[in-house]
């Protein structure tokens, strides 16, 4: 499968960021689209409320100038963090009112944040969804469909 320069790049952030401790949903240079932009918070001036899908004029202005961000229009950027957030838990932008989890940092609310974050960016990308792992189950007249590494005990 054939990915965009910019999911690789997004994907090798996000992977290294779960790995070294370095994902944050509730700060900006460490939640999944801080970790995108390089552990930058400039991101944080698109809309008026962290995990908000809303632009705000600046948002507005820069997507209707049709500047990216490491290849993401501000649009996809609120979405890409709305998508984390919601995956890891919270019931909305963070904002003191919304749900949270207990907590934020757990390895398994993370995983789950990032999990629907690769999905929607593959989405985005038009690509099928790398953590999909089913195609390792299908087959064919009692065979495996697909050839797959398999590990002998």
């Amino acid at each position: 499968m054939k990915t965009s320069h910019r999911l690789e790049q997004a994907l090798t952030k996000l992977y290294v960021a779960f790995h070294n401790n370095q994902l944050h949903p509730e700060c900006c240079k460490q939640c999944a689209v801080g970790n995108i932009l390089d552990n930058t918070d400039s991101w944080k001036h698109l809309t008026d409320i962290h995990g908000s899908e809303v632009l705000n004029y600046v948002g507005m202005v820069n997507q209707k100038l049709g500047k990216t961000f490491n290849g993401y229009s501000p649009a996809e950027l609120l979405k890409i963090e709305s998508v984390f957030l919601k995956g890891c838990g919270y019931g909305g932008a963070i904002n003191g009112r919304n749900a949270k989890p207990k907590n934020p940092t757990d390895k398994d609310v993370l995983f789950n944040g990032l999990s629907e974050v690769i999905k929607f960016l593959c989405e985005i990308d038009g690509v099928s969804n790398v953590m999909d792992y089913t195609k390792l189950f299908e087959f064919e007249n009692d065979k495996p469909r697909f050839q797959s590494i398999i590990i002998q005990a």
